[in-house]
């Protein structure tokens, strides 16, 4: 067997104080099992969000085509997913293997099916993910209605009518013939449907006349406010009892995170992951602009 190199331990200088930080620069990895992921941090109900519940509530209201669109990262498949209480949906999944659990009352409220396209979608997988999406969503509320009507079996909701709105997420990925299945899919059936991808999404189904004509509502996802970022940093990484000295450095890195990130929610998980990391390497517990710096050195972000 090829020996496994050790690891190799780089030094990050300091700008302020000259302290220098430790960050692991791996060779070959081991073939140890990886720690479990860390638990993912509770959902912050931010503006944008709201915005865009107030947006997906009024395309489920009046049962129209919504579009969404937004530079990548800014949460908009996060939202979208918390709108449609998927994670509560896969857990009430996991659990049908063993013993039939009572439908979440977030997925009843929802009444929202998500479904996102793989990158080279075939005309035969969207046609039987689109209905397998929202049907599924149907027998769970028929399930939670009757009790002991298995939701997988239930007939009388193969018309989906008790599914009131499909998100679509990543719609970039649709071909032209994609987007007229969206479009037939949504003329047979009485529900809302929410088209997410990125900007210029807005330009290029100007193109579809058909599908274009029947776009009732459309929503722009936009990167949180400075303000709005910080508030947020700041949930996320509490200051804890510090003098005002350490207060000072805390908020001064906070306001470095909110200017390096833009407020964009991926790069901030990405640069909050690697602070914890060069924390942990570093055995320190305060949260300083040095340790933000180090941080930042170990990501790509582009400009």
């Amino acid at each position: 067997m090829k020996p496994i190199r050790p690891i190799k331990m780089t030094l990050l200088d300091g700008k302020d104080d000259g302290r220098r930080f430790l960050t692991d620069r791996f060779g070959e990895i081991n073939s140890a099992a990886p720690p479990p992921p860390a638990d993912k941090p509770a959902f912050l109900a931010t503006r944008e969000h709201r915005r865009f519940t107030e947006f997906a509530n009024t395309v489920r209201r009046h049962r129209y085509i919504g579009l969404c669109w937004g530079p990548a990262g800014v949460g908009k498949t996060l939202s979208a997913r918390h709108y449609a209480a998927v994670d509560e949906w896969d857990a009430w999944q996991a659990t049908l293997t063993e013993e039939a659990q009572p439908v979440p009352q977030r997925i009843l409220d929802a009444r929202t099916a998500f479904y996102t396209p793989t990158v080279a979608a075939t005309v035969r997988q969207i046609d039987q993910g689109l209905p397998t999406a929202c049907q599924q969503i149907s027998y769970a509320v028929d399930y939670a209605e009757h009790g002991v009507i298995d939701p997988f079996l239930h007939t009388e909701s193969r018309s989906s009518a008790h599914t009131q709105l499909l998100i679509i997420d990543e719609a970039d990925r649709l071909k032209a013939t994609g987007l007229e299945q969206v479009r037939d899919y949504y003329d047979r059936h009485t529900m809302g449907v929410i088209l997410i991808g990125m900007p210029g999404i807005e330009k290029r189904l100007a193109r579809y006349p058909q599908l274009y004509s029947r776009i009732g509502f459309a929503h722009e996802f936009r990167p949180l406010t400075t303000d709005e970022l910080t508030a947020v940093l700041s949930q996320r990484i509490p200051s804890g009892p510090q003098n005002p000295e350490e207060n000072l450095g805390y908020t001064t890195a906070v306001a470095t995170i909110a200017r390096i990130t833009g407020g964009n929610f991926r790069l901030v998980d990405r640069l909050l992951t690697q602070v914890h990391r060069i924390q942990t390497l570093n055995h320190v517990d305060a949260l300083t602009p040095e340790v933000v710096d180090a941080a930042r050195e170990t990501l790509l972000i582009g400009h």
